[in-house]
């Protein structure tokens, strides 16, 4: 699948480059696509080289997990990230930032509450055989939930594969494959896209490390369900120390 060639640009600040992303085309794009999006470059390779610097800063405090049958790597979350790599913070803040991704999304974003461990966060393949198996991003919140997924290392054979239109009554479920290069991005809503990551190949070096954001559309959760997403979060993802942190 061929996705509009974009001119790279800092995601820091209001520039010309951004204005010069043609959204419109992007949005019929995103909606022919059902609710999905991909770009091989986005960020400029200042902002890139920043990510990879923070990928670095936190690598220490990886938790790794593995559930069988389903996925096996590490993360790291936003609570993490907060005390050793703000930058990314910043980024995910960004208004110039949100306000592109309203363009596409065609419905205001907020930002997810800052007890949400999955609102940025850092994914780590760098083990044979790390993956996460298929699934979507659930939205436990009221609204809808999207997903940023940005390119951060990828020295690896894994690849981003995904469904789309299989929640679109009528129309073919269409498969296809990616391989997230650094700068490059794909934005989805959670629910629509049924999607994974192969599993990481036995060749000696190979890594590959993700950055990804979620936007909410209301940022109010039902009690049950705040329970049931802080323990997938601890298990599957960041462990009881990060999701809960004092």
């Amino acid at each position: 699948m061929n996705a509009p060639a974009v001119l790279a640009a800092s995601a820091l600040a209001p520039q010309p480059g951004w204005a010069r992303l043609d959204a419109d085309s992007l949005r019929a794009k995103y909606v022919e696509q059902g609710a999905f999006l991909y770009l091989p470059e986005f960020l400029g390779p200042e902002v890139t080289a920043q990510l990879v610097s923070a990928v670095a800063a936190v690598t220490p405090a990886i938790n790794r997990n593995y559930l069988p049958g389903h996925k096996q790597g590490g993360s790291v979350s936003r609570h993490v990230i907060d005390e050793l790599a703000p930058f990314i913070a910043d980024l995910y803040r960004n208004p110039t930032l949100i306000g592109w991704l309203e363009q596409l999304a065609g419905e205001r974003l907020q930002l997810s509450p800052g007890d949400d461990p999955h609102a940025y966060a850092l994914y780590f393949y760098t083990r044979p055989g790390d993956h996460i198996g298929w699934h979507y991003d659930t939205s436990y919140y009221v609204g809808r939930r999207y997903t940023l997924l940005l390119g951060v290392i990828d020295e690896s054979s894994c690849r981003l594969e995904y469904e789309l239109h299989t929640r679109d009554a009528g129309i073919t479920p269409e498969a296809g494959a990616v391989q997230i290069a650094p700068g490059g991005l794909v934005f989805f809503d959670g629910d629509r896209l049924r999607h994974r990551i192969t599993p990481l190949g036995e060749r000696p070096g190979e890594r590959r490390v993700s950055l990804t954001f979620e936007y909410v559309t209301d940022p109010r959760m039902h009690a049950g369900w705040r329970i049931i997403s802080k323990m997938k979060d601890a298990i599957a993802y960041f462990g009881f120390r990060q999701v809960f942190p004092r």
